[in-house]
């Protein structure tokens, strides 16, 4: 099963430009050979209005015909930051979870344990560099490798 994964923001700008040069239709169907979408973070990017109905458009499109798996940090009764007025809402939510499966992740988030890791291991790098002192100036810094000058013969 082809299955295409993305943030949300990319196949957004896509079908904007599709709209624009009025040929929507076809990047719909273009998305449609794949059996599913994954689109990740579609509470993370505020749309306006233009964005926001061409994301609709999409849920719509794929409604009962192809998958759609959406990643959220927002639950269902803050979507109206999305998709700004209280009908569109309601429609696209209920397109959304008719025949879903509702996943619910309450443990800690995975990107933000990442991200902790490597500033640790930044902070314990830059730590473990030795401090010099510059006689001339009086400040006190990091020791780093000189610039690379090239290949000595």
């Amino acid at each position: 099963m082809p299955v295409f994964y993305t943030t949300v923001a990319a196949p957004v700008e896509k079908l904007l430009a599709a709209k624009r040069d009025v040929r929507l239709a076809r990047e719909l169907k273009r998305l449609d050979r794949f059996e599913c979408l994954a689109l990740d973070d579609i509470g993370y990017v505020q749309q306006d209005r233009a964005e926001m109905e061409v994301l609709f458009t999409l849920l719509a499109e794929r409604y009962e015909r192809k998958s759609v798996m959406i990643t959220s940090n927002l639950v269902f009764s803050q979507w109206d930051q999305i998709f700004k007025d209280p009908m569109t809402t309601a429609a696209a939510i209920d397109r959304v979870v008719h025949h879903a499966v509702a996943l619910e992740s309450k443990g800690p988030s995975f990107r933000a344990e990442e991200a902790e890791r490597r500033a640790a291991a930044v902070a314990k790098e830059h730590r473990a560099q030795p401090q010099v002192f510059c006689p001339a100036c009086g400040r006190a810094g990091r020791a780093s490798a000189p610039p690379s000058r090239g290949k000595i013969r």
